[in-house]
């Protein structure tokens, strides 16, 4: 179903993949019943879910129909209480989400929004906000992509030529850092800068 339902399940994909591992248990469970009879609805189920993930897609009405829409729960500082009520937030579950993001003053938010996932996401006031580096006039380097070079004494040969970097360029690397061979790695990772991160493998009690 995609990489995104395994990050974010919107209420009827959650519904959906309950129901699917609930109609492959029973085949498991009684021997009597023959497999086909849970792979049908499975496979039922499963084109449903495609057929509307994409027609949600492209229409926007059916998008918000079946997955609801984002509520402004604080605007500039200011609880939105008729929007809790509606998606029965209560007081505890909101300053317990502000506490798991560190915002511990409601009058520093500019916008708390709670997403159709049910995550609550916050958005400072420009006040509050961290400087970045534009603002404050600052060149910074470009690192490029962090990749894993060796992982657990295997060289990963496709993120090396991902780097543009070879095994001779990684040779010289482990022999700076006092590693003989990529075997005596537990996990190495680098970047475009030649940034460079080596844990060594513990050794075996």
């Amino acid at each position: 179903m995609g990489k995104r339902q395994l990050g974010e399940m919107e209420l009827s994909e959650f519904v959906v993949a309950a129901l699917i591992a609930d109609l492959a248990s029973h085949p498991l469970q009684d021997i009597g019943i023959p497999m086909l009879n849970g792979l049908i609805p499975i496979f039922t189920l499963f084109c449903l879910e495609v057929i509307i993930s994409g027609v949600t897609m492209k229409s926007i009405k059916l998008r918000g129909l079946l997955y609801g829409k984002p509520s402004i729960i604080i605007n500039h500082g200011k609880i939105n209480q008729e929007e809790m009520k509606k998606n029965r937030f209560t007081a505890d579950e909101l300053t317990e989400e502000l506490r798991t993001q560190s915002v511990m003053d409601i009058s520093t938010i500019e916008y708390a929004i709670l997403e159709t996932n049910g995550q609550l996401n916050i958005v400072l006031t420009p006040g509050n906000r961290p400087v970045t580096a534009a603002q404050m006039n600052v060149q910074t380097e470009d690192t490029g992509y962090t990749a894993i070079v060796v992982s657990d004494g295997r060289v990963l040969r496709s993120n090396l030529r991902l780097m543009g970097r070879d095994e001779n360029w990684l040779k010289k690397q482990l022999k700076s850092a006092g590693i003989d061979k990529p075997g005596d790695v537990f996990l190495m990772m680098a970047n475009g800068a030649d940034h460079i991160y080596v844990a060594r493998k513990e050794k075996q009690k």
